[in-house]
């Protein structure tokens, strides 16, 4: 049973943010409902896709929740969504959305059949406008900083961080809406934005600030770590490494097992700067990292592994996603954040659960994600209250649909 079990959350949505908002109050506990319409979402075949042709992206993020389709151009379908978002239930009256559509699934509609409906919007931008994490990240400028020092191509991040940290805003937001409702009784439209999450990030991180009280602009670094010191380094046997000095410890014992102590004194002599000092290191960095390249350069990884981790330096071996899965056991069955499920049309490999640790409730083990439609007669009888007779009219009429119905629905 884990931590939000009882809580009742219904989502509608499609690529990112929300989707994974929905899977992580389900890897908590709840039980969140995911309505889809007849033969799949926007996400049912996004990439990456399995040898079979089933989307892996839509596996990963809706696991452990209920699915449900329905024909959501007819009148009907949606009034059956309607009475799923609205249902009856100190925990439930809870949605989830970046599908938002006014005058059916917006708040002001829902709320004429439940007036506590908790209802969170994530929309593109403040103005309502559509956005995804690769149109917000050269809006705000992002690209221009980011790749290889000197090169003046902009560089979108393939990891979608907006879209990660906006999906997790809807957590919080939800469960601060859902805490205000236990306490005084009401409902609340909740509404965020993309791109608000990505500028509100970039104001946090003091970039904003930089940019609007400095003459120079911030410029592409490569790998180095800004305004302190980590840098890449290529290792005899073509290997490369990343090693910080962001912290005062970091950067002795880089400089301790390196034996580049003398060097590094004579630099800050030279350069009259304290290398202590972060902003030093980051200012002096190439003239650092021309003093560590030989010292890597002679050495093959297998030479020092095990010194520096000894020694607790922060320092990493690039590799490929290929390469990481094989080696790293944090991505394996060892980590018990993974399980290794076998999933209906995908394979076997490692599936995580959720990240978080509770000491009041064992972490759950990962679940797979539903099949489309998988649980739509349950949820029917559950939820909205149906009888047998009214299902199968539904499903008769096309209304619903379910890989199960033809299998089990008993004979007329």
């Amino acid at each position: 049973m884990g931590i939000l079990s009882g809580m009742r959350v219904v989502e509608g949505s499609a690529f990112v943010a929300v989707p994974l908002a929905g899977m992580t109050l389900a890897q908590m506990g709840a039980d969140v409902i995911r309505f889809d319409r007849l033969g799949g979402g926007l996400d049912a075949k996004r990439w990456p896709l399995a040898p079979s042709g089933q989307s892996l992206f839509w596996a990963g993020l809706n696991k452990g929740k209920r699915s449900i389709a329905v024909d959501m151009k007819s009148e009907e379908g949606r009034e059956l969504i309607t009475r799923i978002i609205t249902a009856p239930g100190e925990d439930a009256g809870l949605f989830l959305t970046n599908l938002r559509v006014r005058g059916w699934m917006d708040y002001e509609t829902l709320t004429q059949f439940r007036k506590d409906l908790i209802m969170v919007t994530l929309t593109g931008d403040r103005r309502g406008n559509p956005a995804v994490d690769y149109s917000v990240n050269p809006a705000l400028g992002v690209p221009e900083i980011t790749g290889a020092e000197g090169s003046t191509d902009p560089v979108a991040h393939a990891v979608p961080a907006w879209d990660l940290l906006a999906g997790n805003l809807c957590v919080s937001s939800l469960l601060a809406a859902e805490r205000h409702r236990l306490r005084n009784g009401v409902g609340q439209d909740v509404e965020l934005s993309l791109k608000d999450v990505a500028a509100a990030a970039l104001g946090h991180l003091g970039m904003i600030g930089d940019a609007a009280l400095n003459d120079a602009p911030r410029t592409k670094a490569g790998n180095a770590l800004y305004g302190a010191y980590g840098q890449d380094f290529v290792c005899k046997d073509g290997e490369r490494v990343m090693v910080i000095g962001l912290t005062d410890r970091q950067w002795r014992g880089l400089v301790k097992i390196t034996d580049t102590g003398a060097q590094m004194d004579a630099l800050a002599k030279r350069m009259k700067r304290d290398l202590m000092q972060e902003g030093a290191r980051w200012e002096l960095r190439h003239e650092i990292t021309e003093i560590l390249k030989p010292w890597f350069a002679a050495r093959p990884v297998a030479a020092f592994a095990e010194a520096f981790k000894a020694a607790g330096l922060t320092w990493s071996q690039f590799r490929s996603l290929k390469a990481a899965l094989a080696e790293d056991q944090d991505l394996s069955a060892d980590n018990p954040m993974f399980t290794d499920l076998h999933q209906t049309g995908l394979g076997r490999f490692p599936v995580p659960s959720s990240p978080v640790s509770f000491s009041k409730h064992p972490r759950e083990a990962a679940r797979p994600a539903p099949q489309l439609g998988m649980h739509t007669e349950e949820i029917l009888g559950d939820v909205v209250g149906m009888d047998d007779r009214e299902i199968s009219r539904l499903f008769d009429r096309g209304i619903v649909q379910s890989p199960n119905f033809a299998v089990v629905r008993p004979a007329a």
